[in-house]
């Protein structure tokens, strides 16, 4: 069930949700992506692979992007990383947008020891291709489990990112590589993703990339990660950062993912989306740019709730304002749907029942009550 972000946005959800249900037209432009990687590093460009039977967006002159929080093959998950088609009951939901990003919360590695922490997760490097064919384009990796198993699954991780059939942004053999953006193209757009780590951990401690050192991206100070969107402001038509940041188990912000949403708007970013904190969180508009403090989990080994609550959001973005070399005219970002889910017994999030799917959609309005945020795009 897709449920508009307002009443008075309802008609662009009504028609997303008529695409949802209609075949996919024939010959559709394909969603491409090129990642800008260090030098001496190969780039990719790449076609993440999606069904035929797929619905996609058809207009053109909107990108809708799709956005879910924390995946991992952990436990009884391992499976799905060696099934490429483990996912794909996702294409439905990730697959109809234009672009879809997810948070890869793993190690992607079989070898390595265990750093000082509680939980540890790992996947071997086909996860990657599970990851895709649910229909996601790219992955962060700028979070508190990508390098779990040291630096032998560091080495791991970086050598299978080089191969990976989708791009994977927020860590890297140095700081220039961990901090590039990956180029995604769609609907005409060059897209800069940023993906960054702000969660004060063992990993940021000891694996935080650095000049000459591999690591994650750490938003910490944020004027890496604030010149680095300065920088693609300036050079692409739309710019969006995928954050690990905010709380465990907390339904609101905390004062540092404040801090940093403003100072990513006010450097240009126009989404700005993110989790950790295993809860869905409040989302809205900050100033110009679309802002999510929490997705929650998603393709996660706990299956009740409130761990279980998930979903997708699909922001729509008018083509023709991304374009436009001034940003003061207002937002991109026109309309925003909630997709809510629930996590499985199997670690897969699926649409519930029309009734548990308006509970949880009132769920997430509510959350918006204690952020910043509003739920209309200023300057509209």
């Amino acid at each position: 069930m897709r449920t508009p972000l307002a009443p008075a946005l309802g008609l662009a959800a009504a028609l997303l949700a008529g695409c949802a249900g209609t075949p996919a037209p024939a010959a559709q432009p394909s969603a491409t992506s090129d990642a800008t990687t260090a030098p001496g590093v190969p780039r990719t460009s790449t076609t993440a692979p999606r069904p035929t039977t797929t619905p996609r967006n058809v207009d053109p002159g909107t990108l809708t992007m799709a956005f879910a929080g924390d995946v991992h093959f952990e436990d009884y998950l391992a499976p799905l990383a060696r099934d490429p088609h483990g996912l794909e009951a996702l294409q439905t939901t990730l697959g109809a947008a234009d672009l879809a990003v997810v948070n890869l919360e793993t190690a992607v590695t079989e070898r390595g020891a265990k750093i000082g922490k509680e939980f540890h997760f790992r996947a071997p490097s086909s996860g990657l291709e599970t990851v895709a064919g649910a229909g996601v384009d790219a992955v962060s990796m700028a979070n508190n489990h990508g390098v779990d198993y040291g630096p032998v699954g560091l080495r791991d991780t970086l050598a299978a990112k080089r191969t990976s059939p989708i791009p994977v942004v927020g860590i890297g053999a140095d700081e220039d590589e961990a901090f590039a953006p990956a180029v995604l193209r769609a609907k005409g757009l060059q897209v800069a993703l940023f993906g960054a780590d702000q969660v004060f951990e063992m990993t940021l401690a000891r694996y935080s990339a650095g000049p000459g050192k591999a690591g994650v991206a750490s938003s910490s100070p944020v004027t890496r990660l604030r010149a680095a969107v300065q920088r693609a402001a300036a050079k692409y038509d739309l710019v969006v950062v995928f954050l690990h940041w905010g709380t465990d188990y907390q339904q609101c912000p905390d004062r540092l993912s404040v801090q940093t949403a403003r100072a990513l708007e006010d450097a240009g970013a126009d989404i700005i989306v993110g989790g950790h904190s295993h809860r869905v969180n409040g989302a809205g508009w900050l100033g110009r740019a679309y802002v999510d403090y929490g997705l929650g989990n998603f393709v996660w080994w706990r299956s009740h709730e409130p761990d279980s609550r998930s979903g997708v959001l699909t922001l729509s973005v008018d083509v023709a304002a991304a374009r436009a070399t001034k940003r003061d005219a207002g937002a991109v970002v026109r309309d925003a749907v909630w997709t809510p889910m629930l996590i499985g017994s199997d670690g897969i999030p699926r649409e519930p029942a029309p009734k548990d799917a308006k509970r949880l959609h009132r769920l997430w309005e509510q959350a918006r009550l204690c952020t910043d945020l509003t739920g209309t795009p200023a300057g509209i």
